[in-house]
Formats: C-alpha cells, sequence, structure tokens
C-alpha cells in the first residue's frame, strides 16, 4: 500500500473520541444505528453492527448522558463504531432531570449539522448533565443551554442594547423582542415577544432568580427555538406539558 493510500485510509478512522449518544434505533436484524455528539467531530451517525444481540460488547454501553470514547471509521455519512469505552463519573439523571436531559439532546439532534465540530459546546453540554443531576432549578438550567445552542449556531441574543438606536437597555422599560433583529423599545410599531428590560439585562449575566425574567425568558427561547425548527416539533416539550399537568 503506498503511502497516499495509507493516509486516506487513516483519515476514515478515529480511535477513542470523546462522545455522548443523542439517540439510538434499530438498524436492520441486529444492528443499531447511533446519534452521536462527539467532542472534535460534532454531531455524527454511526452503526453499531450487532449491537442488539445479547453478547455484543457494546449492548450495554450506547446509553444517553454517559461519557464516552467511541471509535469509529467509514467514508460515507454513516459511519461505522468499531468499540465503545465508557469513561464515568456522570451521576444518572432520574425524573424530570431525565427527561430534561432528553429534551436537550432532542433540540441537538434538530438543529446542529452533521460533522461540524462545536467544541466549546461539547463542554457546555457536560456541565449541563451535572447540572442537571445536582440541581432542582432545571428551568433556568434549560435557558442557559437554550441561549447557548442558539449562539453555537451563529443567532446569539442581542440582550444589552436597544437593536434599533443601539442605546443601551433601561431595565425599567418595556421592549419587545423581534427575531432575528433584537430588543426594540415598545410602542415603535414593532411586533415580538414583550420584555421588561431588566429581563434582557438579567438573561445578559444569565441570572434566573427573579421568577417573572425566568418567565419571560421561557416565552422568548421557545420564540427563537420554534423559528430556528421551523415546522418541526419536539416531542420532549410535549412531554415536559404532559408531566406538569398531572
Amino acid at each position: 500500500m503506498s503511502s497516499q493510500e495509507t493516509n486516506r485510509q487513516d483519515k476514515s478512522r478515529y480511535d477513542s473520541q470523546p462522545a455522548y449518544i443523542l439517540h439510538t434505533y434499530p438498524y436492520r436484524e441486529t444492528s443499531l444505528i447511533a446519534e452521536v455528539f462527539s467532542q472534535h467531530h460534532g454531531r455524527l451517525a454511526l452503526v453499531a453492527r450487532g449491537a442488539r444481540r445479547p453478547r455484543s460488547a457494546v449492548r450495554g454501553l450506547l446509553l444517553a448522558f454517559q461519557p464516552l470514547h467511541l471509535s469509529w471509521f467509514g467514508k460515507t455519512e454513516l459511519k461505522t463504531l468499531h468499540s465503545a469505552e465508557w469513561q464515568g463519573g456522570l451521576p444518572q439523571l432520574k425524573g424530570l432531570a431525565l427527561i430534561c436531559g432528553f429534551y436537550l439532546n432532542e433540540l441537538m439532534l434538530k438543529l446542529l449539522p452533521r460533522d461540524d465540530p462545536h467544541e466549546d459546546l461539547f463542554g457546555f453540554y457536560q456541565e449541563t448533565l451535572h447540572f442537571l443531576s445536582q440541581n432542582d432549578n432545571h428551568a433556568a438550567i434549560l435557558r442557559r443551554f437554550e441561549r447557548r445552542l442558539l449562539q453555537e449556531l451563529g443567532y446569539a441574543l442581542i440582550l444589552d442594547k436597544d437593536a434599533e438606536t443601539g442605546h443601551p437597555i433601561l431595565q425599567d422599560e418595556i421592549y419587545q423582542y423581534v427575531i432575528e433583529r433584537g430588543p426594540v423599545l415598545s410602542g415603535r410599531g414593532q411586533e415580538g415577544v414583550a420584555l421588561r428590560g431588566k429581563t434582557l439585562l438579567d438573561m445578559a449575566l444569565d441570572d434566573y432568580s427573579d421568577p417573572l425574567t425566568l418567565l419571560q425568558a421561557k416565552l422568548l427561547m421557545r420564540t427563537l427555538i420554534n423559528h430556528s425548527l421551523g415546522d418541526e416539533p419536539l416531542h420532549t416539550r410535549q412531554l415536559l406539558k404532559d408531566l406538569q399537568q398531572l
């Protein structure tokens, strides 16, 4: 084999890559397809051949929210999983925190393009899982992650200045947050999500201790994420709604 052929082969194989499983589903008779979020390669799909067989080495490893080192190969969009190693150290998500974790995974599945690295987001996702496992303030944790995800996708929120005038946000004023533009002082004929100036300033600091800030932030983030998703529904969001109504 020539050195050029060796280089091409090496580029199609990656070993011991930090990653998380976002979702798995059956593939053919005994295999699984794992949707993966990896630290250095972004979101990708791996086929785990024979993973549904009782004696498969990876059968009990391909679980969401567990830090893994994955090895794979292949040049097509659907790569082949070679091995998986559990890294440990992350507490299990339970109850509502578990549903919140699935919500994060569904957001990334539907919004992140394939093969587009987001190394900073990978670290923030891992940190968010830790927070969900140790903190009951799930809503604030979700708002922080949603904001960071939109930022990574190139839709950073404007929270500190009026999008029309450039003037600093005033905490006692009311603003309309206009999609793809930002906050505009209310009364200028703009339609958007109505927010206090204080809410915008709190969000800029990731401070959700004020209950009204938390409520208004939820309305804003839902509007912005719906706009990014288009017609794609979020199944975990409906599940969260149903649980809260029980």
